[in-house]
């Protein structure tokens, strides 16, 4: 069921009428098992791009029997597009932190990490300071949940939560085969949680408003609001939180530039949808939750859209499994050569059976999402490919 219309909606960044901390101080006050549950009745998924239920991940981590467990935020935010957990940590850093709190309190967690993006480094000084004053509210509760800064090294790869984790000790950033997942043994080997910037945040508003309040929005497949890096040609460029369910088409209407021929969403790992298919909905229903959406008008060319795409791919495979490492390059290759004339445009049939084979084969998001922009591209603007 999508919505009739597009709402904007102010929950994530709306002002404190109640202070994070004090959301923090009331939630540990009710039973664990209530709270889980509450997130889990409220439906909300993880907000960087894989949707996993939240609730589901921290109800599977309580149940782990170990002394010590981690929570960590994943604040790497390397999908081109997307900027919105920057906005957050910026605006409404004690809504992530009450998040995370909020998350090692339930699963028995005693140690957080944030892992940064390096870009953001210049954030620390100020997320240094929030820390101290959340550690000055955990004592007076008596809360024994402490939380540190991790500077990631500019991988996108490190995105992927087992990737992020090797880095975090010490080991180049590569996906861990699964299972294992991290929840049942992750950081230094011991029960971690991994959630997005904006999941915790959500999370601290679940426990302000209650689950039943927050599943009044959006749709039965996607509850909730989202928030949207929203960039290219719009005159709305930005970070807007909105209803999930909404079409596309209203999307369009809202923050396009009266000449919008597509939108790529969920940033490269996600779909380029064209005009014809505007009235499909925007999140959910086969479309990832990661939030970016980059607006193309008629006067951007779709070949050089998807060859950006593709080097950047190319560029930040970890190499560690060939479909990715030697699929990304041909792809681009592919993609010149007919552009170019050296390979005829039956091959670009041949290219999308490899992008779907990489989706098979490969061993994490990175590979497998290639198909997602590739395919939607290549089959819609098939004739900007060879022209």
């Amino acid at each position: 069921m999508l919505n009739t219309k597009l709402r904007k909606v102010d929950i994530i960044f709306s002002p404190y009428s109640i202070e994070p901390y004090d959301i923090l101080k009331l939630t540990i006050k009710k039973n664990k098992e209530k709270v889980i549950q509450d997130i889990i009745d409220s439906g909300l998924r993880g907000r960087g791009g894989a949707g996993f239920p939240t609730g589901m991940k921290w109800k599977f981590a309580q149940q782990q029997e170990s002394k010590t467990k981690y929570v960590i935020c994943n604040a790497d935010e390397g999908e081109p597009g997307t900027f919105k957990d920057r906005k957050l940590l910026v605006e409404v850093p004690r809504k992530v932190i009450s998040g995370m709190a909020i998350c090692a309190w339930a699963v028995g967690a005693s140690k957080g990490v944030i892992y940064l993006r390096r870009e953001y480094r210049y954030l620390i000084n100020d997320l240094n300071k929030e820390i101290e004053i959340y550690n000055q509210n955990a004592k007076e509760i008596g809360l024994d949940f402490s939380i540190e800064i991790f500077l990631g090294a500019g991988a996108y790869i490190c995105g992927e939560e087992t990737a992020l984790i090797e880095s975090m000790e010490g080991k180049r950033g590569e996906p861990r085969n699964k299972p294992p997942y991290p929840i049942q043994k992750g950081y230094l080997g011991f029960p971690t949680i991994v959630n997005n910037v904006e999941t915790f945040a959500s999370a601290t508003m679940v426990c302000r408003i209650g689950s039943d309040e927050y599943k009044k929005l959006g749709t039965d497949d996607q509850k909730g609001s989202k928030l949207f890096s929203i960039s290219g040609d719009s005159p709305k460029e930005g970070v807007h939180e909105l209803e999930l369910g909404m079409t596309l088409k209203q999307f369009v209407d809202e923050f396009g530039d009266g000449d919008t021929k597509a939108v790529q969403i969920g940033g490269v790992a996600g779909f380029c949808v064209p005009r014809k298919q505007f009235d499909t909905a925007i999140i959910g229903e086969g479309n990832t939750t990661g939030g970016s959406t980059m607006i193309f008008n008629s006067s951007r060319s779709m070949y050089h859209v998807l060859h950006n795409y593709l080097d950047f791919y190319a560029e930040e495979s970890c190499g560690q499994c060939t479909p990715c490492r030697i699929g990304t390059q041909q792809l681009l290759k592919g993609i010149e050569a007919v552009k170019s004339g050296i390979r005829p445009a039956s091959y670009l049939d041949q290219l999308i059976k490899l992008a779907e084979t990489m989706q098979i084969t490969s061993k994490c998001g990175l590979g497998q999402s290639v198909t997602n922009s590739f395919t939607s591209i290549v089959k819609n603007f098939r004739e900007e490919m060879i022209y």
